[in-house]
């Protein structure tokens, strides 16, 4: 089975999506904004790519994608502004009336007015609101902004703009005058993503929140019937092995890849070995993890363990947390004679916890686990206990 070209699709899922996006009905907040909530590597974007957006396209609708995690190291903002440029490229239409509205006059031999995509963005010319209304009214559709890994867009104060500007753009385009205007956010991190709607001086405010639905027992069907290897998978026997792995399809793939190239297998055996296969991948995983969690300083290893028991409550350099931080270095069985917390230290231990992809931090300051998995293994290691 190569991933590259054989995809499952859930369209009945895409449709139902589709509906609630576009569809706005009585009591119904969707024009504000779908949020949408999976753990990483669950087949999310997968699902984003291959069903939504051309369901999404076959309901009439077009689509702008941004990934704000295929670089996580490029500004959230310029990745949300490039992709809006890159569909406003493809239209002639559209660029003939932003180059009229910004007072262009010359024509090039294609016939197209001149106009310079680099005047499209955050505090340019022709602002987001200016150059989404130009693509509504151009193409007589409705425009469905979907933003993956959106968690990613508060990082950065840039991103926070840019994400006010889609409000606006919303605002307008959801108005009569226009064809309207969806924004779909995806995230692997629930807490994370809900910053983006949970209080009133955030961009979509009040914008329905829904637990993307993991991969089921179908799924494990037609893996089952699409893998090639020489010996059968039951899927009966294959879906606990997958409800073990956290429902992420690349442990199944790649506990099936040790067979592939083993050409003295013995069959009869050989599910038994897949299934030892697949449990200690997913024990390989968190022990990775662990690894990097366990070589921590103690001011750091402290910092993450206060960080994962207070969850939504955490105040950095509150006095009670302090307090917390020198808990947990005694708890590691630290001499009292070296337990040491203050500002500074907890300062460079969030710099470095970032820094190794345990800690993720919002703009304006606010920390949480970078993946829940962190904080299972704390939970599962015994390490949050006496802190919460």
């Amino acid at each position: 089975m190569s991933n590259s070209s054989i995809v499952f699709h859930r369209q009945e899922l895409a449709q139902k999506l589709v509906h609630q996006i576009l569809t706005v009905s009585v009591g119904s907040a969707a024009s504000s904004g779908v949020f949408l909530a999976a753990p990483r590597r669950t087949g999310k974007s997968t699902f984003v790519r291959e069903d939504l957006r051309p369901a999404i396209e076959s309901a009439g609708a077009i689509v702008v994608y941004a990934d704000l995690w295929a670089n996580p190291n490029a500004d959230p903002a310029s990745v949300i502004v490039g992709a809006i440029r890159a569909v406003l490229a493809a239209n002639d239409g559209v660029l003939l009336r932003l180059a009229k509205g910004t007072g262009l006059n010359k024509v090039n031999l294609g016939g197209v007015m001149n106009f310079d995509l680099d005047r499209v963005g955050l505090g340019e010319l022709v602002s987001l609101t200016d150059a989404l209304v130009a693509l509504s009214d151009e193409t007589q559709k409705m425009i469905v902004l979907v933003i993956d890994e959106a968690q990613h867009a508060i990082t950065t104060e840039s991103g926070i703009t840019a994400l006010f500007a889609l409000k606006a753009a919303r605002d307008e385009l959801n108005s009569s005058l226009h064809h309207g205007l969806r924004i779909v956010c995806t995230g692997s991190n629930r807490d994370k993503l809900a910053m983006l709607r949970n209080s009133k001086d955030q961009a979509f405010f009040g914008a329905p929140m829904v637990n993307f639905p993991t991969l089921g027992p179908a799924f494990i069907v037609w893996f089952c019937e699409q893998i090639d290897l020489p010996f059968k998978l039951e899927p009966k026997k294959v879906w606990p092995l997958f409800a073990e792995a956290g429902y992420r399809p690349e442990l199944l793939g790649s506990a099936a890849d040790m067979f592939r190239f083993d050409f003295e297998l013995d069959v009869a055996t050989a599910p038994d070995r897949y299934a030892d296969e697949v449990h200690r991948l997913a024990e390989e995983v968190n022990e990775v993890q662990r690894e990097v969690i366990h070589s921590l300083t103690p001011i750091q290893f402290a910092v993450l363990r206060v960080i994962a028991a207070s969850a939504k409550t955490y105040a950095p350099f509150e006095t009670a947390t302090m307090d917390k931080y020198r808990r947990a270095m005694q708890l590691a069985g630290i001499p009292n004679a070296d337990v040491k917390a203050d500002v500074p230290g907890v300062q460079q231990a969030l710099i470095a916890l970032q820094d190794k992809k345990l800690v993720w931090r919002a703009a304006r300051g606010v920390y949480a686990p970078e993946e829940q998995s962190v904080v299972d293994i704390l939970t599962e290691d015994g390490l949050l206990q006496g802190l919460q």
